[in-house]
């Protein structure tokens, strides 16, 4: 079965975002395939994304979009994709449906879960007005917990479960008290950064398991597989971070699947080192190699100038040092695709080097 994966360029200056397309089936029968967005980076990547799949998917139709979830540069071009393409079904997490009882889980006694559900509908203005208007066009609605899939089995949500998402509730930037946590968790990473440079190799690694965790919000994203054959698995993280990524893996491992079974994988979170570390990355893509092998495919969405956060090179080198060399959008669409899917004469895609230094 063909296959498509479109990462177009999200970004402007120093600011990442993802924005997915993919198209898998029979290319010659627009009945016979699937057409699935994947997060529709900011505001003004909507019309591009919708611009992509009209011209090279050759559809006016998109089977299901998923927003994993509600940073802005991940959903607010979703709105311009429903608003301009007939949608069959949106993937959003709505997370003002999760606060009963949430209450409980603040020391201030003056927090009520009203009050919770409230700051989360402000906050989070880009995912609600993608709800209101999924309800205005008549999409149909599901929220992205572990275990939900499509078309026979083909998309597949290896994480969040509800339970592990509803715990992050409290944590999200704009609850009470997380704000003020995340506010000073700030300055002390400010304060206690270094600035400097590390030596690396393909035998030498200085990424490391522990560290400044990533957010809960993105820890909240949804953890999509694809598997367009039973052979071919593609998976997107989302920004998901370690724990995410630790959850997922054990539902892949449960379903019989296996964590290093996708043969094409997203970087977390624009190549942010702090979203993995060699044990996932064991877990995900494969065990490190004693030589500079290619056996899978990376893609990392980031700005051209996201540079040296996004991506940070401990982190591509850690992927390559898996097999998994990795390519990098940096102002340009990358486009991955079966032997079988058509040709756009595109330029073949150099994936970033095996870095000798590293910022520490």
């Amino acid at each position: 079965m063909a296959y498509e994966v479109d990462f177009l360029a999200v970004g402007d200056g120093g600011r990442s975002g993802d924005a997915i397309a993919v198209r898998f089936g029979d290319f010659s029968d627009p009945l016979k395939q699937w057409v699935v967005v994947i997060d529709g980076g900011f505001a003004d990547t909507g019309d591009a994304l919708v611009e992509h799949i009209k011209t090279y998917y050759n559809a006016n139709f998109v089977d299901l979009v998923i927003s994993t979830h509600p940073d802005a540069d991940h959903s607010a071009g979703l709105y311009v994709m429903l608003e301009q393409m007939k949608v069959g079904m949106l993937w959003m997490h709505q997370p003002w449906k999760h606060t009963d009882g949430i209450s409980e889980m603040f020391r201030d006694g003056r927090v009520t879960d009203d009050g919770v559900e409230e700051k989360l509908r402000k906050a989070l203005d880009d995912a609600l007005d993608l709800e209101k208007l999924a309800r205005r066009r008549g999409v149909p609605i599901y929220e992205p917990f572990t275990g939900l899939s499509a078309f026979d089995g083909r998309v597949l949500i290896a994480g969040p479960t509800q339970k592990f998402y509803e715990s992050l509730l409290p944590d999200f930037r704009c609850t009470p008290e997380a704000k003020r946590r995340s506010q000073l968790l700030s300055l002390l990473k400010a304060l206690t950064e270094k600035a400097g440079a590390m030596a690396e190799s393909l035998g030498i690694e200085t990424l490391r398991d522990e560290g400044d965790p990533t957010s809960a919000e993105n820890n909240s994203s949804a953890i999509v597989l694809i598997r367009p054959s039973p052979a071919t698995g593609l998976l997107f993280t989302g920004d998901a971070g370690i724990p995410a990524l630790t959850e997922a893996a054990d539902h892949l491992d449960a379903c019989g699947i296996g964590a290093s079974f996708p043969m094409f994988i997203q970087v977390p979170h624009h190549g942010s080192r702090r979203n993995v570390g060699p044990t996932i990355l064991n877990r995900l893509v494969g065990p490190k190699l004693s030589q500079d092998t290619t056996i899978k495919t990376a893609f990392v969405s980031a700005a051209k100038d996201g540079a040296p956060k996004h991506p940070a090179k401990k982190v591509t080198n850690a992927f390559r040092r898996r097999g998994a060399p990795v390519h990098a959008t940096q102002g340009e669409a990358k486009c991955y695709r079966s032997l079988d899917a058509p040709d756009r004469g595109w330029g073949t895609s150099t994936p970033l080097p095996l870095y000798t230094e590293v910022d520490e």
